[in-house]
């Protein structure tokens, strides 16, 4: 099982989708695009996973490595290869697949309620959660749900919390990859940013953490698995 790994930024880790691969003896290859390095072609690689970033899913004037990207998701996915999109990487996917992007519509951030659409409490991924969940939020931007796809999941705040194309190519909006520790971490990398974002997150982590934190990584992981268990 071969798995590509696109980096969008310097700090993008893979979570709980890290922990499945792992469980799976993956062979796991990160290419930094963000740093200028060339994507693959999918030809090697049996599936793709598109992480999050800071920039968004139109930003390819600073950014010019996206359409490329774009091209590749779409690529794999009909070729029946399993494809993951996380927070950018599903806005991506959505571009890819002809939806439109909104920028700035829809700001979300920390853990936040997922409503499962009937076609999520069936499809072969979302089902083993049986039930609504909570996962992390960290955007801003969300997209109109592409022709043809199967819509997973939603909020509130973001009707296009998930979707799938094909047999394997999903768009997750949410972080579920994001397990407690990753989220530490952003709080130790970002703690102006996230501040900035939630006034008082850092004082009221813990007790949010303790809240939400176990069925949130649980939720994470079993989807995580389930996605490996596609490729």
């Amino acid at each position: 099982m071969r798995v590509a790994v696109i980096d969008n930024t310097e700090i993008s880790p893979l979570g709980q989708v890290g922990v499945a691969l792992r469980e799976a003896d993956a062979e796991i290859q990160v290419f930094r695009a963000w740093a200028g390095e060339a994507l693959p072609d999918g030809s090697y690689h049996d599936a793709l996973v598109v992480l999050g970033g800071e920039q968004h899913a139109l930003a390819d004037a600073t950014h010019p490595y996206l359409p490329e990207l774009i091209r590749l998701m779409r690529r794999m996915g009909q070729t029946d290869k399993a494809v993951l999109g996380i927070c950018l990487g599903a806005q991506l996917m959505a571009r890819a697949y002809g939806a439109k992007n909104h920028l700035g519509t829809t700001p979300e951030f920390g853990w936040r309620q997922i409503e499962l659409t009937d076609e999520g409490r069936d499809d072969p991924v979302l089902s083993v959660l049986k039930a609504d969940f909570h996962s992390f939020q960290w955007h801003k931007d969300t997209f109109t749900l592409p022709a043809d796809c199967v819509h997973l999941a939603r909020n509130p705040t973001a009707n296009s919390q998930c979707f799938r194309m094909g047999r394997a190519s999903y768009a997750m909006q949410f972080h579920f990859e994001a397990s407690r520790t990753v989220v530490e971490n952003w709080n130790r990398d970002f703690p102006d940013t996230v501040e900035r974002i939630r006034p008082g997150w850092l004082q009221d982590y813990p007790a949010v953490a303790a809240e939400h934190g176990p069925a949130a990584d649980a939720a994470g992981l079993a989807i995580a698995r389930g996605w490996v268990s596609l490729i």
